[in-house]
């Protein structure tokens, strides 16, 4: 093989590892985020099933007041009953007294219906409780391998870049170049090897010239194609397909 190829296969290879991690990298704050939005609606959760419960129990510490109310004004009318000599206001105070009995049964009922729906209220509080305290641990445990996986690509990807330099002032300052634009344009393969007359990196067929040239490994052959840098390797099939 070429050295110049042997040289821009390490280079790429490198290379190749360095864009991985950093992708890994990249990918931290979003597993982070996500996590913790998992832990927050849990907790969203939990604070929307506690503010349902107060309310409920606030409403029904309400009717509680009204029928206390009602209870008195039926005490007030049936002492102005038992004080008037007339008997179309005795008519009239026991209609207000009906009225505030039949009331009195109306709010019981309501109260009824909120301590079941309090019941109910109290067990969706105490089942998003048990989802938030074992979610914590799950986050927290989360957070904490995730934190130590960051610290390991970051170290990971500090040991790759010490010596990227060293690697990449042993190749010719042209082909460096040339190396280096094909890379942003094609990513990570681009040296790639030949098979049955076909560029490793587009697919497409060589000509005959260009395979022979790359067989020959005496200059820097390029895909006519698409411009990757081509190699030949001896595990490498090189006949040529009609």
């Amino acid at each position: 093989m070429l050295e110049l190829i042997e040289k821009l296969l390490i280079v790429q290879d490198r290379d190749r590892k360095i864009m991985r991690i950093r992708a890994e990298l990249q990918n931290i704050n979003p597993e982070r985020n996500a996590i913790q939005v998992r832990g927050a609606s849990a907790q969203s959760a939990l604070d929307s099933a506690k503010l349902k419960l107060k309310q409920i129990e606030t409403h029904r510490k309400e009717l509680e007041l009204e029928v206390e109310s009602r209870k008195q004004q039926i005490e007030k009318y049936s002492l102005q009953q038992f004080q008037t000599k007339k008997n179309e206001e005795y008519r009239a105070l026991a209609k207000e007294i009906d009225n505030c009995k039949a009331e009195i049964v109306r709010l019981d009922d309501q109260q009824l219906e909120l301590m079941e729906q309090a019941e109910t209220a109290q067990k969706e509080v105490a089942s998003a409780t048990q989802v938030v305290n074992e979610l914590k641990k799950q986050v927290e445990s989360m957070l904490s391998e995730l934190a130590i996986r960051e610290k390991n690509l970051q170290s990971q990807l500090a040991d790759l870049e010490t010596n990227y330099t060293d690697l990449t002032a042993v190749v010719e300052e042209g082909v460096l170049s040339r190396y280096q634009r094909l890379r942003k344009h094609k990513g990570e393969n681009t040296v790639v090897g030949i098979e049955r007359s076909v560029c490793g990196g587009c697919h497409m067929k060589l000509p005959i010239q260009i395979v022979i040239s790359c067989q020959a490994q005496q200059e820097l052959v390029t895909c006519p194609n698409c411009g990757r840098i081509l190699y030949y390797a001896p595990h490498m099939d090189l006949a040529i397909v009609d």
